[in-house]
C-alpha cells in the first residue's frame, strides 16, 4: 500500500507506505457484488487501528518485508498476535492483459466495494478503481498459515494467480445496509 491517507490530508511521512496481506472472499449482498475479509495483515500500527476502528474490518499488526526486484518480489508476513505467515516470491509472466466482463478474473477482481459486520448489522464501503492492469503470473509459495488462522482450509489444487503493479483505489466510509 502506498500514498495511503485521509482524502483531506496529505501523505504523513513513514504512515502512508507498508505492506499489507489479505485473506478474503467474494460475495454479493442486495445484489450487489464486493469483498468480505477474513482478515487483513499490515505492518503500520496506525493503519491497523484506524481501519479497525473506522471500517470494522479486522486487521492485524504484523511484521512485514517486501524486497521489489526487477524480476520477482519476494515477500513476508508474520502476525504479531499469532502464528499467521506468510513467505513466498512472485512475478508476472507477460504483458498486461484487461480481462473481458465475460472472464474468471473480471468477476473476481472487478468489484466495487467491501462488507463488513458489526454486531448483525452489515456495512458496506464503496470503492472506485480503474480495471485491474491484470498479468498472469507464477508463485513460490514456502509458508502460508494465513487463511488456516482465519479457520479456512485451502484446496490442494493450483492456484489461479495474477499480478498488478500498481492500482489507485478510492475509499468511502462505512454506510450501514
Amino acid at each position: 500500500m502506498s500514498g495511503v491517507r485521509a482524502r483531506w490530508l496529505p501523505a504523513i511521512a513513514g504512515t502512508s507506505c507498508f505492506p499489507e496481506l489479505n485473506v478474503r472472499t467474494y460475495v454479493v449482498c442486495g445484489g450487489k457484488p464486493g469483498v468480505y475479509f477474513f482478515s487483513l495483515d499490515a505492518a503500520n500500527r496506525l493503519a491497523v487501528k484506524a481501519a479497525r476502528l473506522f471500517y470494522h474490518l479486522p486487521y492485524f499488526y504484523a511484521d512485514m518485508r517486501s524486497d521489489d526486484t526487477e524480476a520477482e518480489i519476494v515477500y513476508r508476513s508474520k502476525r504479531r498476535q499469532n502464528e499467521a505467515e506468510f513467505e513466498g516470491r512472485y512475478r508476472p509472466l507477460g504483458a498486461v492483459n484487461r480481462r473481458s466482463s465475460a472472464t474468471l478474473e473480471h468477476w473476481l477482481t472487478e468489484r466495487y466495494c467491501l462488507y463488513t459486520t458489526v454486531n448483525t448489522s452489515v456495512y458496506r464501503g464503496e470503492i472506485h478503481h480503474e480495471p485491474w492492469p491484470l498479468q498472469d503470473a507464477e508463485a513460490e509459495i514456502r509458508v502460508n498459515s494465513m487463511a488456516q488462522a482465519a479457520g479456512i482450509s485451502l484446496p490442494d489444487t493450483q492456484p489461479l494467480l495474477h499480478f498488478a503493479r500498481r492500482l489507485d483505489v478510492l475509499i468511502w466510509p462505512l454506510r450501514r445496509i
